[in-house]
C-alpha cells in the first residue's frame, strides 16, 4: 500500500512534469521571416520579383505550420499564385513539386513546414493561444514595414 501511493506521487510528479513541457513548447513561436522564395529565384532576369508575393504568402502559411491539409492547400494556392502570375503552368508545377519535397515538418531546415516553432511540432493544429500568438507576431511583422 505504502509503495502504491509512493508509485502514484511519483506518476503524479511524472505527468505534471511532461505536461508542463510540452505545454511551454508549444507556445514559442519566433518573430515572423521570410527569405523570398528560399532556395529558388523570386522571378525573371526581366522581373526579379515576379512571383516573390506568391513565397511571401507561402512562407507564411509555412511560418505557422497547422495540419497536413493545411500545407496541401498552402501549397496548391502558392502553385495557383505562380501560375497566375507567370501564366507558366510547368514553372509552377515545378516550384509545387519543390515544396512538396523539401517542405515537410521533420527536416531541421528553415524553410519546413512550421519553421516559426520549435523543430519536432509536425502537423499539428494550431490551438486558440498559438492562434493568438501567430496573429500578433503578423501584426508587428506588418506594422514595423
Amino acid at each position: 500500500s505504502t509503495n502504491c501511493v509512493k508509485l502514484n506521487k511519483l506518476l503524479s510528479v511524472c505527468s505534471l512534469f511532461l505536461l508542463g513541457c510540452t505545454q511551454s513548447d508549444s507556445m514559442e513561436l519566433s518573430d515572423f521571416s521570410t527569405d523570398g522564395c528560399s532556395l529558388f529565384i523570386d522571378g525573371t532576369f526581366e522581373k526579379p520579383d515576379l512571383w516573390q508575393e506568391c513565397c511571401h504568402k507561402h512562407d507564411i502559411a509555412y511560418w505557422q505550420g497547422g495540419t497536413q491539409e493545411q500545407r496541401m492547400e498552402a501549397d496548391l494556392a502558392f502553385k495557383a499564385c505562380v501560375e497566375k502570375k507567370t501564366g507558366d503552368s510547368t514553372l509552377a508545377k515545378l516550384m509545387f513539386d519543390a515544396v512538396r519535397a523539401g517542405g515537410e515538418p521533420y527536416f531541421p531546415t528553415w524553410y519546413r513546414w512550421g519553421y516559426g516553432w520549435s523543430i519536432g511540432r509536425g502537423y499539428k493544429q494550431l490551438t486558440t493561444e498559438e492562434q493568438a500568438k501567430v496573429e500578433e507576431k503578423l501584426f508587428k511583422y506588418q506594422n514595423s514595414k
